[in-house]
């Protein structure tokens, strides 16, 4: 299915990957040059259902998403604003902007002042960056309680890790399926689920860690078309296994060092255990996005959770 044109909208589909996969590793400045976690097909297509996306493509090419959350509509531009006054105007009828990237942001906020939109930063909504050396050997001590964690793992437990593919997916999904038994309610299991079911579709990678030949933990993401980023989208363990969070995410960036800079870990959704959580990884810093509308349509606070099947 191609992408219609604008104002025509269709709901995201797997078959718009050939439109859109192109169009969001173009590199062009404003969008996904900054590594944004959600600009890449996998991030939109995993949460289409949940955000009800529709897509289309602008005049100029570049493609433009809607959505809706808590009863608001809002749109996503992953190259950015488009230079034409009357079209931005336009567009602003669909709802706020969501994930302003941070490229140009200087200029753009700028624009958007002079006709009359605020823009505020989401922190909720900014992903994390780490150095991918450091998540591998977790230097010094800054890291001590992860390595310990890490250590106890590997003392405790014969490991091995395969790369995901077709075989090793099944395992994935096993350990999905055991993390989803032990939790009341299903969290973000149905996207986790299509992430490993559609890996190859969706241009994903990942690990699995097994221990004795039973799996136990994985984590799934790809490259950012910036070029020196990798995002984690997923990361799963099974219950009753102490440090297995911990090896995955060391091991996983083992494989990444020396191919990418930093690894992306996405948002912490204003969840305040999730934020600890993050943050006790030491980021090096933060993609920071922000959230522009009209003055009459600014939303109460800056706390709209971004989708994420990391966690």
């Amino acid at each position: 299915m191609s992408l219609p044109i604008y104002p025509d909208f269709e709901q995201l589909d797997l078959s718009m990957r050939e439109d859109l996969v192109p169009a969001l590793r173009s590199g062009r400045s404003g969008g996904v040059a900054d590594g944004v976690s959600e600009f890449t097909f996998a991030g939109l297509y995993l949460f289409r259902e949940q955000y009800n996306y529709r897509a289309a493509m602008l005049p100029n090419g570049a493609p433009i998403i809607t959505g809706q959350k808590d009863r608001e509509s809002f749109f996503l531009l992953p190259l950015g604003l488009p230079q034409d006054d009357r079209l931005l105007d336009q567009l602003f009828e669909l709802g706020y902007l969501k994930n302003l990237s941070p490229s140009d942001r200087e200029a753009a906020e700028q624009r958007l002042a002079e006709r009359g939109y605020q823009v505020a930063f989401d922190r909720d909504n900014s992903d994390y960056l780490y150095l991918a050396s450091e998540l591998a050997d977790l230097p010094g001590k800054r890291f001590h309680k992860k390595r310990n964690h890490v250590n106890a793992f590997r003392n405790s437990y014969s490991s091995t890790e395969r790369p995901l593919d077709r075989d090793s997916v099944h395992d994935a999904l096993q350990v999905l399926d055991s993390w989803r038994a032990e939790r009341d309610t299903d969290g973000d299991y149905r996207p986790s689920r299509e992430a490993l079911e559609l890996y190859r579709e969706l241009g994903l990678s990942g690990l699995v860690v097994y221990v004795d030949g039973t799996p136990v933990a994985y984590a799934v993401g790809e490259p950012l078309p910036n070029g020196d980023s990798y995002v984690v989208h997923c990361e799963k363990a099974a219950g009753g296994y102490r440090g297995a969070y911990q090896h995955v995410n060391s091991a996983l960036a083992a494989t990444l060092v020396g191919r990418y800079t930093y690894i992306n870990r996405e948002q912490d959704l204003g969840d305040p255990g999730l934020r600890q959580a993050k943050l006790t990884y030491r980021p090096v810093g933060f993609v920071e996005k922000f959230r522009v509308a009209a003055p009459a349509r600014v939303p109460v606070g800056t706390d709209e959770p971004a989708e994420a099947c990391c966690a």
